[in-house]
């Protein structure tokens, strides 16, 4: 085969550690931009980003030649250095370990978009634990509560 086709749509979560509302609204849109600009880098197209003080959701067109893995793992080390370079928090910016992937087909691009656009909206009725079980409840992804999260505070 001469060439190599594919359209992968992967929906990434992934939260501060002990999920602490630190991603301020005055540098949030900075940060989208550079971490665009890591996912463009490695060669991948950035489709949607959003989030809210303390969590991510980024929607990728990935190619095939790229582990989802090594990718979240570049935009979590490089933002994180990136964050802490800008002295944007007292202390050091981390990101909680794990992250969730979701797949979607390209007619449900519409409706995943919005749904990461309108992050604020969302979250005035569901919380992020919530959210994010709900996600691996409706991709049937096994998970046991006590290993979902590094904090213990509920």
């Amino acid at each position: 085969m001469a060439s190599t086709y594919s359209q992968l749509y992967i929906h990434i979560v992934f939260t501060v550690k002990g999920r602490q509302n630190l991603i301020s609204k005055n540098w949030k849109d900075e940060l989208y931009k550079y971490m665009t600009g890591i996912i463009s880098n490695k060669g991948q197209k950035l489709i949607a980003i959003n989030g809210m003080p303390d969590h991510i959701h980024i929607l990728v067109g990935l190619k095939p030649d790229k582990s989802i893995s090594d990718l979240v793992r570049d935009i979590k080390a490089n933002s994180s250095k990136f964050i802490n370079d800008k002295k944007w928090i007292n202390g050091k910016f981390e990101w909680q370990n794990g992250f969730g992937a979701f797949s979607y087909s390209h007619s449900h691009l519409a409706n995943i978009i919005r749904y990461i656009e309108n992050q604020e909206e969302h979250h005035k009725a569901k919380t992020f634990k919530e959210e994010y079980i709900g996600f691996l409840e409706s991709f049937n992804v096994d998970f046991k509560n006590e290993y979902l999260f590094d904090d213990v505070n509920e």
